[in-house]
């Protein structure tokens, strides 16, 4: 489900972002990055959203455009006063766990 700015009456919860990050796909995968356990943390405090996701491995030659699109995501549903981090980390490393 794609959320419009519009439809988010109140500030967001992590849980209404974290449905908006389904929308983000893995190529490689052919999942979300939700569902494939690449989002770690989603944090909202006061107007700032920071959320840190990773790869499948470190050599990921789509990573770069999974964080670009994970921003997008998240600054169509955001108000526009809200500042948004998107940290790409390593630690802990993923697995298919």
């Amino acid at each position: 489900m794609i959320l419009a700015q519009e439809d988010l009456h109140t500030d967001p919860d992590a849980a209404t972002l974290r449905d908006a990050l389904r929308t983000v796909i893995d190529p490689e995968a052919g999942m979300n990055i939700v569902d494939l356990g690449l989002v770690y943390r989603v944090a909202v405090d006061a107007r700032a959203v920071a959320v840190d996701v990773t790869m499948t491995s470190a050599a990921c030659p789509l990573g770069e455009m999974i964080v670009a699109e994970v921003r997008a995501t998240l600054e169509s549903v955001l108000p526009a006063d809200f500042t948004c981090a998107v940290n790409l980390v390593w630690s802990p490393p993923w697995s298919p766990e």
